[in-house]
This record gives structure tokens, C-alpha cells and sequence, in this order.
């Protein structure tokens, strides 16, 4: 760790020569001029992570691109060295560093700034030996049309953080001391009489200091001398369409933090909102009330007994994009009730959690399907003439091309009333 330590101290100053005088910080960081400091804070979260050399071994290129963001960081991140950047670049940095001006000198060791972040010495979330702190699972729920459309989520996610005040030393001037009673070591030993004449020893945690061996002199008015703050951080999250309920996003070092432990992931768990009737248009639409199962979608459609039984209907479903599903039958078409049509292609788009070039088998990668259950609804009541006008013109088609619905169901037909006999 010495070793690696030293080697990165060297190309920090190599590349302050070198690098970072064609370099630009806010491409580095993936940012434009405009960003706030949380933008700037989020952008080295997440690059600081995919470029750390615990999960880039033997990888010099993403050793050096983790150095630049470092640096990058230090200056866009220290609003004096920003505003010198913006008006006069990076001879105007390097100036202000070399004149040791307040706020200027650049001391920073990328695992050091890393460690302000996620805690653990500065080592990565799944390096070999390191403390791992314990992983944080909360839950999002979205309507359906969030799974359908995909979006941006932003959500607030209370955690515990390293006080940004203290840099997680406790401290309100940053000094530790070495406990004096402990000598450093965290540990005690007491002595416990048994019985006259016979004494125990036993090793305990250093009362004075808490177990740790150091100890601050003024505590920080920020956490009280605890090292971290407990705040609401705002998350974001990314949720592609056809994502389903139960999907689980991991943000690696996302989850409660510690100077004492590498933070552990942040486990984001989607599930579905209840449809309910929102005010605004896309909030509105009939795909509000689909029901899912997969990647299919199912919808009951209500059709008049005049429909289901003439045909010559038109309808447009509105999709869960705003798109309309048209349903139709011509005249003579007779839907029966409870019958499902099926709409190819008009579900739930794929989504796959694996690789983008896994094998899939056939079919599996294309979009759900739409199902349609007719529901047919009959009148509660009709006017007598209808009523009579009705019932002879179905007689008249009953006895020309009808059925006889008892005697073709199977079941055994009952004798005519004169022919029962009493066994009696």
C-alpha cells in the first residue's frame, strides 16, 4: 500500500508538469462550465469508482485518469481555484499553487480525497482485506407508464455521511491526539478481584477514547466529535423501459459511510404503484389501468350488447405512451363475452438484466403482447315492445337455426312430468 501510495504521489507530480497543462478539468469530470458543486461532486463520485485502482489492477491508464480526477476535483471543487481556472487556466492554478496562496496549496492524495468520500482508508468497495461496511436496501415505486416509458428518477435516500466539516476526523481544527490512556491501542487491561488475594485481568475497550486510540481535542460543532452526519442524500436513478417489479439497481458505495469501513452498495428495489387517475394528461390515459404480468399487458374493453352482437365498432385504446391501439369489428362480427383478442408487439418493451450480446432463445427479445378481454354488458331493463319484438325474433331464429342448449350440453335428461312414478 506504502508502495502503491508513492508511485501515485510521483504521478500526481508528473502530471501537473505534463497532463494537466493540456487537460481540460471539466471534460475530465464529464461536466460543462455551468455545473454547481453538486453536479461536481456527483461527476467525481461516480468516475472516482469506475477508475480506482483496486478495480483496475495492473491498468497504468486508469491509474493516471484516476489521478486527473482527483485533481480535477481539488480545483473545481475549491471555488477560489475555480474562478482562477476559468479566467486564466491551468498556468493560473499552478501560479496560485506555487505562491502557497490560502486555499491553494495541493496536498490532496487521490485515496485521500476518495477516503472523504466513501471512508475505508480509501481503498475500493471490494478490494482484499478492506472493511466492508453493511449494504443499504430502500424501495422505489413507480406507475406502470415509468416501467413502459422509462425516465430519470430523483429520490432522497437518508444515510449516514462522513462530515464534510471534519473530513471524518472529529475534530473541529482536523488534529487527533493519541489517547493517553490507551497509548493508541483502543484497549484496556482492568483487573477484577475474584476473591481475596485472587484478581482477573480482562482486555476491554478504552473507555476514554472508545476504542479507537485517538482522540480529539475540539470536537467539530458539525457531528459533535461523531466523524459522520446522518442528512438525506439525493439519488438519482436511470429506469429503462421494460424493467419489471422487484428490478434491483445496486449503486456500489452508495450505503452508509465511516472512516472505519469501505461504504457499503446502495440496493435500489422498484416496485409498482396502484393505477390511480392522475390530474395531468399522461396521468390519464386508458394504459394507466393495465395490469401486467411479464412483459404482457392485459385490458378489459366493455362493449353493448348491440356491439358484441352486430359488430360494426370502432375503438382507440390509449397506450401507456399516448399512442392509440385500435380495436374494430365489421358489421356481422359477433364478439363473444369473456373472449380475449391478442394485439402482437403492443406489451411491455424487452429488457434484459444480462449482457447485450447474450444468447436469447428465439422470440424472447421481442416486445409483449396487448390482451384484450371483451366484457359485454347487458341492459338492466328494456321497454315492452322492444321487449316483445326482441323475444319473437329470437324465437323465430331458435326454431330455424337454434340449439337445444339441455339436450347438448351432456347432462341427462329428465322424464316428462306424467311418466315419474311413486316407488311407493
Amino acid at each position: 500500500m506504502y508502495l502503491q501510495r508513492l508511485l501515485l504521489a510521483i504521478a500526481v507530480a508528473l502530471f501537473a508538469v505534463v497532463v494537466l497543462a493540456t487537460e481540460d478539468y471539466y471534460k475530465i469530470l464529464g461536466i460543462d462550465k455551468t455545473a454547481s458543486d453538486k453536479d461536481v461532486k456527483r461527476a467525481y463520485r461516480t468516475l472516482s469508482k469506475k477508475f480506482h485502482p483496486d478495480k483496475n489492477p495492473n491498468d497504468e491508464n486508469a491509474r493516471e485518469k484516476f489521478v486527473e480526477i482527483a485533481d480535477a476535483y481539488d480545483v473545481l471543487s475549491t471555488s477560489s481555484l475555480r474562478k482562477i481556472y476559468d479566467q486564466y487556466g491551468h498556468d493560473g492554478v499552478e501560479q496560485h499553487r506555487k505562491g502557497g496562496s490560502a486555499g491553494g496549496g495541493r496536498g490532496n492524495d487521490p485515496f485521500d480525497l476518495f477516503s472523504r468520500f466513501f471512508g475505508g482508508g480509501g481503498h475500493f468497495g471490494h478490494a482484499p482485506g478492506a472493511r466492508r461496511g453493511p449494504d443499504m436496501e430502500v424501495r422505489a415505486a413507480l406507475p406502470l407508464r415509468d416501467f413502459y416509458n422509462g425516465r430519470e428518477i430523483n429520490f432522497l435516500v437518508e444515510k449516514q455521511q462522513i462530515c464534510d466539516s471534519c473530513e471524518g476526523t472529529g475534530s473541529k481544527d482536523r488534529e487527533v491526539v493519541t489517547c493517553d490512556r490507551c497509548s493508541g491501542r483502543g484497549m484496556v487491561i482492568q483487573k477484577h478481584m475474584l476473591a481475596p488475594g485472587m484478581f482477573q485481568q480482562v482486555q476491554m475497550a478504552c473507555d476514554k477514547c472508545g476504542g479507537q486510540g485517538k482522540q480529539v481535542k475540539n470536537p467539530c460543532p458539525v457531528c459533535a466529535g461523531q466523524r459522520v452526519v446522518k442528512k438525506g442524500v439525493e439519488t438519482s436513478a436511470s429506469i429503462e423501459p421494460g424493467m419489471g417489479k422487484g428490478t434491483r439497481l445496486v449503486f456500489e458505495n452508495e450505503a452508509d459511510e465511516s472512516p472505519d469501513w469501505v461504504a457499503g452498495d446502495l440496493i435500489v428495489v422498484l416496485d409498482e404503484q396502484e393505477p390511480e387517475l392522475g390530474a395531468s394528461e399522461e396521468e390519464r390515459t386508458d394504459g394507466t389501468f393495465f395490469r401486467r404480468k411479464g412483459k404482457d399487458l392485459f385490458w378489459k374493453e366493455m362493449l353493448s350488447l348491440r356491439e358484441a352482437w352486430m359488430g360494426e365498432w370502432t375503438r382507440n385504446v390509449t397506450h401507456l405512451d399516448g399512442h392509440a391501439v385500435a380495436l374494430s369489428r365489421k358489421r356481422g362480427e359477433v364478439v363473444q363475452p369473456f373472449s380475449v383478442e391478442t394485439v402482437v408487439g403492443e406489451g411491455m418493451p424487452f429488457y434484459s438484466e444480462g449482457h447485450l450480446h447474450d444468447h436469447h432463445e428465439e422470440g424472447e427479445d421481442e416486445p409483449g403482447n396487448l390482451y384484450i378481454e371483451y366484457v359485454v354488458v347487458l341492459p338492466d331493463q328494456m321497454e315492452s315492445g322492444m321487449e316483445k319484438e326482441f323475444f319473437a325474433l329470437w324465437e323465430k331464429w331458435r326454431k330455424k337455426i337454434g340449439v337445444d342448449l339441455r339436450a347438448d350440453s351432456g347432462r341427462p335428461v329428465p322424464l316428462p312430468a306424467d311418466e315419474h312414478k311413486d316407488e311407493l
